[in-house]
This record gives structure tokens, C-alpha cells and sequence, in this order.
């Protein structure tokens, strides 16, 4: 009797190792919106639950806010821009902060006008008036997106806005274009009754950037710690954006879950954007999710270089790894 009793002990011990999951707390760059929704999708189709980990997601208030909380080791995972992390590391060596799967091949940063304002192209800007948000992905290269256009920024008016004010402002003509992630600018205008045809979306990336976009950050000394957690945390985002390609409709019912107020249709629409212009180009269609081009970033990081001055000698290594990525990145087909 002994024997069966101890033997169910063994058996309730490890029914409790089977169902215990891994905390792992989330940074996100921004509020949830439409292309936060894989995030959502990975935790309510069980992706993370099946890996043996409990996802917590915290929204975020810009493109730099996950940095220091993922650094800090306020969390131990976050996404954002890579453009900053890579000046955050140049500015705070030693930081433990890395990039490990790039999501925004693509990067969204734009400049969006308003044609009826005189905005439509890049030379447009000079004498106009620019809103930018001071911790905006977008505003941090727009030095970048000027010199490669010849753009004289002495002759752009730059006013500082905030975020809950970016689009508005534009919307009631106080700002002739403003910079921010081209499927949010687009469609908070939109909403705000400004005419389609009446928006410019000048994306960077189409105006002579080389840069990545967003990605998933980690702090070193956790995934140094827990590298089969990272490693599986990256293959359930790969599954929910996975999910979020092929039925973005349903992806969108896991977002208004979190986000009751929010527009479906709308964000469903700022979802496909980001998906169609930022997470499923060509190029990751045909090489896999998550992996970066060594040229392509050496690129990057000179283009940087253009109107960034780096303290230290820059080093690819410091800012990207693909050591917790299968070979060949995530398959989205």
C-alpha cells in the first residue's frame, strides 16, 4: 500500500513539473494596436503556453521605452527599434540589451504629410513644418532620411509634439507632416476624418534607408540563463505572426480582448499594412522570419554613422545575434 501511495506521489510531482510554466514578462514599443495582435494570438492559441511559458505583455510608450526596461532587467524581453539599441549600446557599453529576431524587415519609419498642405514627396519638407515626437523611432532617423535625399534640414521647421498629439495636430493643419510609423500615422489620420487621398506616406525605406526596423530585444544575463526560454519564446512569436498572416481577421479578436476600445476593422487594416510593407517582404518570405543580412547591416550601420557619432567602433555582434534562432529563421509559409 506504501508502495502504491509513494508511487502516486511520484506521479502527482510530476503532473506539477508538467504544468509549472516560466514567467516571462513582455515589452512592447507601443499600445496594443493591430500589429501587436500576433503577440496576443501567440498566448490565446496556447504557442506560449505549449512552450512552458505564462507571457505577460505590458504596452509601451515609444520606440526607445522598451530598451532601458529590457537593459535594466526590468523585463527580460521587449521589442523595439534597432536602430536605437544600437546607439543605446554605443552610448552605455556593456549594457545588457541584444537584438535576437528581427520582426520589421522593413522598418514602418515615415514621414506623412498632407498633399493639400504641400507635402507629397521629400523635397517637399524644406519651409514646412515637421512635428516630431522626441522619443519617436521615426524622428531618431530622420537625419539619415535627409541626407539621403538632400534634404536641408536647416530649412525644415521642427516642432516637438507628443504622441497623443502627433496626428491631430496634422489632421487640423497646425504641422504640414509629422514622423511616425507609416500604419498608424495613416490610419489615426484616417480616422480622424482626414481624406485617404489626401495623405502622403513617404516611407524611409523607400527613400534611400538601409535600416532594419523593430525587433526582439533580451537582456543578456537572462538569456544567458535561460537560452532554451529565449529560443522557445522566438518560436511561438514566429507561430502567432504565422497565425496573424493567414487569418488576421481572427488575430485582431485576440487584440480588442486587450484593447476593448479599439477600432476591429481599423486595426485589422493597420495589421495587414504592417504585414504587407514590414514582416512578410520578399526577402523574408524566401530566407525565413528573424535572421538579418551581414551586408545589408554593415550598410545600415554606416548609414548610421552618417549622422551618428559613435563613441565606440561599431560592432554588429553587440547589437544582433542569431544564436537563438533555428538555421535558416522561421518559415512563414
Amino acid at each position: 500500500m506504501f508502495k502504491h501511495f509513494f508511487a502516486g506521489i511520484i506521479v502527482i510531482f510530476w503532473a506539477g513539473l508538467t504544468f509549472a510554466q516560466t514567467n516571462v514578462p513582455f515589452a512592447l514599443d507601443w499600445k496594443f494596436e493591430g500589429p501587436s495582435a500576433p503577440y496576443f494570438v501567440s498566448i490565446d492559441n496556447s504557442h506560449f503556453a505549449d512552450a512552458g511559458l505564462s507571457v505577460e505583455i505590458a504596452a509601451g510608450k515609444g520606440s526607445l521605452d522598451a530598451i532601458p526596461k529590457v537593459a535594466t532587467g526590468a523585463f527580460p524581453i521587449g521589442f523595439a527599434d534597432i536602430n536605437s539599441l544600437i546607439k543605446f549600446v554605443d552610448q552605455n557599453p556593456g549594457a545588457p540589451v541584444i537584438a535576437v529576431m528581427m520582426i520589421y524587415d522593413k522598418p514602418p519609419f515615415a514621414v506623412v504629410g498632407r498633399k493639400s498642405l504641400g507635402v507629397a514627396m521629400p523635397s517637399d519638407l524644406e519651409g514646412k513644418k515637421l512635428g516630431a515626437p522626441p522619443p519617436d523611432g521615426a524622428w531618431a532617423q530622420f537625419p539619415a532620411f535627409a541626407k539621403a535625399n538632400g534634404i536641408d534640414s536647416d530649412q525644415v521647421m521642427v516642432e516637438p509634439v507628443g504622441f497623443p498629439t502627433r496626428e491631430p495636430m496634422l489632421a487640423e493643419g497646425s504641422v504640414d507632416a509629422i514622423t511616425g510609423f507609416s500604419f498608424s500615422s495613416f490610419l489615426n489620420l484616417v480616422r480622424l476624418g482626414v481624406p485617404e487621398d489626401d495623405i502622403s506616406v513617404i516611407l524611409m525605406a523607400d527613400y534611400g534607408l538601409e535600416l532594419y526596423g523593430n525587433a526582439i530585444i533580451v537582456n543578456t544575463d537572462f538569456a544567458a540563463a535561460n537560452s532554451d526560454v529565449v529560443k522557445d519564446f522566438l518560436g511561438a512569436v514566429a507561430r502567432g505572426w504565422k497565425d496573424a498572416i493567414a487569418d488576421p481577421q481572427a488575430a485582431i479578436v485576440s487584440l480588442i480582448k486587450r484593447n476593448p476600445a479599439a477600432d476591429a476593422a481599423l486595426e485589422e487594416r493597420r495589421l495587414q499594412l504592417s504585414i504587407d510593407a514590414n514582416v512578410a517582404t520578399d526577402d523574408v518570405m524566401q530566407n525565413g522570419m528573424g535572421l538579418i543580412d551581414d551586408d545589408r547591416m554593415a550598410r545600415a550601420i554606416m548609414q548610421l554613422g552618417e549622422t551618428y557619432e559613435f563613441k565606440n567602433a561599431p560592432d554588429a555582434s553587440l547589437y544582433f545575434t542569431s544564436a537563438y534562432l533555428p538555421e535558416g529563421g522561421f518559415s512563414l509559409k
